[in-house]
């Protein structure tokens, strides 16, 4: 799995956690001023993931306010971009003389080589631990230009909309199943983040059109498959709708898949099929029936339904459903049926 860096402040002694904190979020992240009423008692933890140049942290800790001044930035300046979630709470942060909320459900983006403070408090007495997760990267890795990005500082970016949810969805399955990647995954998990980010910036700046080809390509395959994923029980999804609704043409959609390993077709028919191979295992859906499963994956007609499924999973559904030691991985695509 990748590895992941542990901190929790409960390992020393009581009098000693606030400080141990303080210089763990200047080692992880960016030296900085931190006062909290808890500072007699500082129980918290943080979770580290590198990804390269790109840096994911989820923290959790009691309400605190923090300010990043030009002293520390003359002490220690990693020119990085830090885009924060919260996942609970209520704040403020502020950078070039912007002041916007802290809340749960946006990214705050604010610059490590110039001065800002935030804050971060319970919405009551018993939210007492806060979380928050951080994305670090290199101001150099994103490819808009820096007066640009400037207009974004100490603002907020939707992270329940557009490519704001595809990046905080990325960056949560991340922290929340490192079990699912290994270490060498890591270059790649950091290309994609920064490449969600980037398009995060550029859609928010409405620069899309001037990102790098690569960039905008792999956004775009994002973006495919989200909607994929959103719209499979619609049986008029199609490689044509799917263009229409990205406002693209159907060539340039091909044509962002070209070097994947299915085509956009491909995908639609395989996560239907393993959809419904998901239901037909499930033994709480044993009485639903056939048909209506694959209605409800887009397979409007059972007969089609019936022959595309065998042809990926060697046994017709009813059979796979009943032949328990049989349910193995599809052997998709069968190279005579990519276009049934």
């Amino acid at each position: 799995m990748l590895t992941v860096g542990l901190a929790d402040t409960t390992v020393v002694p009581e009098g000693e956690r606030f400080g141990f904190w303080h210089d763990l979020v200047a080692r992880e992240s960016v030296p900085m001023r931190i006062h909290s009423a808890h500072a007699a008692d500082f129980r918290a933890r943080a979770e580290v993931i590198n990804l390269g140049e790109v840096v994911l942290s989820s923290w959790r800790y009691p309400s605190l306010d923090m300010r990043r001044t030009g002293t520390f930035i003359r002490r220690s300046d990693p020119e990085m971009y830090q885009f924060a979630l919260p996942l609970s709470g209520r704040g403020g942060v502020e950078q070039e003389r912007r002041t916007n909320p802290f809340s749960p459900g946006h990214f705050a983006v604010v610059d490590t080589s110039r001065p800002h403070q935030s804050s971060h408090r319970g919405r009551s007495p018993q939210e007492s631990l806060l979380t928050t997760l951080t994305i670090l990267v290199p101001h150099q890795l994103i490819p808009v230009q820096s007066n640009k990005i400037a207009q974004l500082l100490g603002t907020n970016i939707p992270a329940t909309e557009g490519m704001g949810m595809l990046l905080s969805q990325f960056v949560n399955q991340v922290m929340s199943h490192p079990e699912q990647y290994q270490d060498s995954d890591a270059p790649l998990l950091g290309t994609v983040v920064r490449d969600l980010l980037s398009a995060t910036v550029a859609q928010r700046l409405d620069l899309t059109d001037a990102l790098p080809h690569e960039v905008r390509g792999h956004s775009l395959r994002m973006r495919v498959q989200a909607f994929i994923d959103e719209h499979l029980g619609d049986p008029d999804l199609s490689p044509g709708t799917i263009a229409a609704a990205h406002h693209v043409s159907l060539r340039t959609l091909h044509r962002a898949f070209e070097a994947e390993d299915q085509t956009v077709a491909e995908i639609i028919r395989m996560r239907r099929l393993d959809r419904c191979a998901r239901d037909l295992r499930d033994p709480l859906q044993r009485a639903r029936p056939i048909h209506s499963i694959a209605v409800r994956w887009g397979f409007p007609t059972q007969a089609h339904f019936s022959r595309v499924f065998t042809a990926a999973y060697g046994m017709s559904p009813r059979a796979f459903r009943d032949d328990l030691s049989a349910r193995s991985a599809p052997r998709w695509p069968a190279p005579d049926q990519r276009k049934a």
